[in-house]
């Protein structure tokens, strides 16, 4: 069975969701959680890494599980996850992208070639998703740039999966994906006052 790890720092790593205030802005990153962690649960054995309280009971609402965040950014995280869950295939997914659905990750893992990794680019040139012909393949690359690094890996395909390649920092991001993301993004955008402009 595929092993997927989604890493989530938290509502603070969301801070650009502004102008929301803080509440909204924790409510729409745990409403992205959840509709990114509902896709990975329909596909394989699922489980988000982090710090956050709230992040763990969204977890537990929908059977995923959940492992401590041990500090030190994204790949660290996901090393952790990796090491401790070594399935393989494996997918890691971040939890920023709302659109996500079963078949898109079927889609990632089905490129994964063998001895290596399938990547979902983001716009600005970081990464959104792997796929791992084997875990231990993983490295800490992520940051600005960090598709070509994964890229240069070798063994490296890029995935056209546009729901794995459009992440939300922003609201704009939000507006602009409209009715496309998950309905528990849709409920907390209504509940902000903040759906998205059609």
């Amino acid at each position: 069975m595929t092993a997927i790890v989604v890493p989530f720092r938290g509502p603070d790593g969301k801070r650009r969701l502004g102008p929301a205030g803080d509440e909204a802005r924790a409510a729409l990153a745990l409403a992205m959680l959840a509709d990114v962690l509902a896709a990975c649960a329909a596909v394989g054995r699922t489980v988000v890494v982090t710090g956050d309280d709230s992040a763990r009971t969204v977890a537990v609402e929908l059977g995923v599980a959940a492992l401590d965040d041990p500090g030190g950014g994204q790949g660290s995280a996901v090393a952790h996850a990796l090491a401790l869950v070594p399935v393989a295939p494996a997918l890691v997914v971040n939890a920023d992208v709302p659109c996500v659905v079963p078949d898109d990750l079927r889609a990632l893992e089905a490129a994964i070639p063998a001895g290596g990794l399938a990547l979902a680019e983001a716009a600005d040139g970081t990464t959104n998703a792997l796929g791992l012909a084997d875990p231990r393949l993983f490295r800490p690359l992520y940051g600005a740039g960090s598709a070509d690094r994964f890229r240069a890996l070798g063994r490296a395909v890029t995935v056209d999966v546009p729901s794995l390649a459009e992440d939300v920092d922003t609201l704009d991001d939000l507006r602009r994906l409209d009715a496309r993301v998950g309905p528990r993004t849709q409920m907390a955008l209504a509940m902000a006052g903040l759906v998205p402009a059609t």
